[in-house]
């Protein structure tokens, strides 16, 4: 007579024989029926994978035809449950690449996209190797840009803010494990909370989503990235208006004012610098889309 747990040992004996491809296939094939899309129902199965194998991508493509390891096919669908709930890949996997850098990220701070290197990107272009300058870089978040910036310009003097005590202490262990942790002044605040200034650089991703907008984004960004990142107000330009008349009084003659803002907002950031006096508009860089995503503005 057969006996009543004989179907789970069945069962368990045909995953032992899968194939790693066959269970990262299966995974992906998961994802999708949660109607993440397939591109990216493609991208996470394999990146959780190679996070549950501790491999590289170099390693799971030569390899992909073993059998699966012990408990690997359970150990996967854990994580692939979270994603079909909407979790952020990121998250899961607690780094995301920003820069060319592993950056450690949690749901206390904003997952680096790769717009916001625009805002590297336009301060390098305007920075001597050699200079000390002083740059701030407000909403700091996983402190992505100020470690980007304090990497490529080693003699700049980095202070950077937050808000958030959580985003903090993440951008504190980035710092520390991208070897700048001795660099970058790290501070509690609101924008620009203690720095008074002068400053040759100012640095932001300030939160730009408007209210309204907060139903119709992805699950992954507003059920799990924090709201105190995202949301400014009725139009998104809360925080934009207060950065843009606060910099220029911190800014040195001559000193730059670099952010990040949201889509369709062009116009009305170029209004608010016109508007604020001391500072005068020199460039709106566009993201791979052809989007303009990051304001330049100098005071004269």
């Amino acid at each position: 007579m057969r006996r009543p747990n004989d179907g789970s040992r069945a069962a368990a004996a045909r995953r032992n024989k899968l194939t790693i491809a066959e269970c990262v296939n299966a995974a992906r094939a998961k994802l999708r029926h949660a109607r993440i899309p397939d591109d990216e129902a493609e991208l996470d199965a394999r990146l959780l994978a190679e996070h549950v194998l501790g491999w590289t991508t170099e390693q799971f493509l030569t390899r992909a035809t073993d059998s699966a390891p012990r408990e690997f096919a359970e150990r996967l669908d854990v994580l692939i449950e979270r994603r079909a709930q909407r979790e952020p890949a990121a998250y899961i996997l607690g780094h995301q690449e920003f820069w060319g850098l592993d950056f450690e990220v949690g749901p206390g701070v904003l997952i680096p996209r790769p717009e916001t290197e625009l805002i590297v990107e336009s301060a390098l272009a305007l920075m001597s190797v050699d200079q000390p300058y002083a740059v701030a870089d407000l909403c700091t978040g996983s402190g992505c840009v100020a470690i980007a910036v304090a990497r490529e310009r080693p003699v700049a003097r980095v202070a950077a803010t937050d808000v958030s005590p959580q985003a903090l202490a993440i951008a504190s262990r980035n710092a520390a494990r991208l070897g700048v942790g001795n660099r970058i002044a790290f501070q509690r605040g609101d924008l620009f909370g203690d720095l008074a200034g002068p400053l040759d650089f100012v640095l932001a991703n300030p939160p730009y989503v408007p209210d309204a907008d907060r139903e119709t984004m992805q699950a992954e960004v507003r059920d799990y990235e924090p709201a105190l990142a995202l949301f400014a107000g009725p139009d998104g330009l809360d925080v934009i208006k207060r950065l843009i008349a606060d910099a220029g009084p911190r800014l040195r003659h001559g000193g730059w004012l670099i952010f990040e803002f949201g889509f369709g907002q062009a116009d009305a950031v170029a209004e608010l610098i016109s508007r604020a006096g001391t500072l005068t508009m020199i460039d709106l860089r566009r993201d791979l889309q052809g989007i303009p995503r990051t304001a330049v503005a100098q005071r004269p």
